[in-house]
């Protein structure tokens, strides 16, 4: 394996053990892990971007498959997150529709 590919292998393998520690922040709410994890995803995004369709042996493309895999779930999960503080804090009234119309009537 050249040294690019072994970099990027090594890269991927990382994102994916970043991805594993998001999915534990998010299930654990824990909002420092998940800065530093954000930060980690980052370095690492910035790591591979070099990198084409050129560089995935089968080996290296099973990585990125699994990390494109694993980023796919924890976003869902950031997502329903979202979703569920949203109804909550609606649920609290805390969210106002921006207008409202009063007595309006249609002639």
């Amino acid at each position: 394996m050249s040294e690019p590919a072994s970099s990027l292998t090594g890269n991927l393998r990382q994102m994916i053990a970043v991805l594993e520690a998001e999915r534990q922040a998010l299930a654990g709410l824990d909002a420092d892990a998940l800065t530093e994890v954000a930060r980690d995803k980052e370095k690492l995004c910035d790591a591979i971007a070099p990198f084409g369709p050129e560089a995935l042996d089968p080996q290296v493309r099973d990585l990125a498959e699994a990390a494109r895999s694993l980023n796919e779930v924890n976003r869902r999960v950031r997502n329903l997150l979202a979703a569920n503080i949203t109804t909550r804090l609606e649920a609290l009234g805390a969210a106002r529709p921006a207008y409202r119309v009063r007595g309006a009537t249609i002639a």
